[in-house]
């Protein structure tokens, strides 16, 4: 036997040639992926953009103009499809809807949502009371619809707690008292309406307001409606000329935007973003679940 070692194997011998580690491959999918995100958040923005503009969509309450029903700080789904679709069934009113189409007329007691005239950008919440071709007075406070004086009767007062969403500036000295815990409220006389179709619902009377208590008679135009608030002597709804920011005058039907639903959430204002167990106690758990 020989003593002398094998020689190494080529590739060996020479540092050259022998293998190197593997680099790893750089990510080559950083472009796609952004490209994946951008098409993802433009695909959820069609949805939410279709889901909002013919199904459902949220509004919350921002004034006391359909108390005793509705508080600010009241949030509610409202359904796009009962009426009928135009212009402002869209987000910011996009002109892509010419007319209205599926139209429908509301039913007498509805409560919608629609673009306030003239300016057509605001959104208000007030309940259909006058259809095209009916007429409407105030008579001392009483709605006459086509001559005939729709059922008003007294019922046991309204009474709401003031809180940073409903304060003392809202409500008069005459109308403010203590509930039975001593906390201070506001006092409204509340009556029950009722519609011909059986429609009842409850409004509230500050007293006698001649601006808004007895009018002239009012004949609602082919194509609109006739809108009221429920607090009847804080609302500015169809019973004055249309302004802008004020009151609505006559309502186009187009204008509708959808049918209120139900309240999902309810603040009373007092809650502080940074202190997060406000948010709990801020909120009105009685409220939420109502229908209309």
């Amino acid at each position: 036997m020989s003593d002398t070692p094998p020689a190494p194997p080529a590739d060996m011998a020479n540092p050259t040639l022998q293998p190197r580690p593997a680099v790893a491959a750089k990510p080559a999918r950083k472009k796609e992926d952004w490209r994946d995100t951008l098409s993802f958040l433009v695909k959820l923005g069609i949805i939410v953009f279709l889901f909002r503009s013919f199904l459902f969509s949220p509004f919350s309450i921002p004034s006391e103009s359909m108390l005793p029903r509705l508080y600010i700080g009241d949030y509610l789904f409202i359904s796009k499809w009962n009426y009928g679709y135009s212009r402002h069934s869209l987000p910011w009113n996009l002109p892509l809807i010419p007319g209205r189409v599926l139209a429908r007329l509301p039913t007498r007691g509805d409560v919608v949502v629609l673009k306030a005239p003239p300016g057509n950008q605001q959104d208000y919440i007030k309940r259909v009371i006058g259809l095209p071709g009916d007429t409407i007075q105030m008579r001392h406070g009483q709605v006459i619809l086509n001559g005939v004086a729709i059922p008003k009767v007294r019922v046991a007062d309204f009474t709401i707690p003031l809180t940073p969403n409903y304060d003392a500036a809202r409500c008069g000295p005459e109308f403010q008292a203590t509930d039975a815990a001593g906390r201070p409220i506001c006092r409204y006389m509340q009556y029950r309406e009722t519609l011909p179709n059986g429609r009842s619902y409850l409004v509230l009377d500050r007293g006698e307001i001649p601006s808004a208590d007895d009018t002239g008679v009012y004949t609602v135009p082919a194509g609109n409606v006739f809108l009221m608030g429920d607090n009847r002597d804080d609302s500015g709804d169809s019973r004055f000329p249309a302004v802008e920011g004020g009151p609505i005058g006559m309502v186009p039907l187009e204008n509708l935007e959808g049918k209120a639903l139900f309240t999902f959430w309810s603040t009373d204002g007092s809650a502080q973003w940074l202190l997060p167990w406000t948010w709990f106690t801020a909120a009105r758990w009685g409220r939420m679940g109502q229908g209309f």
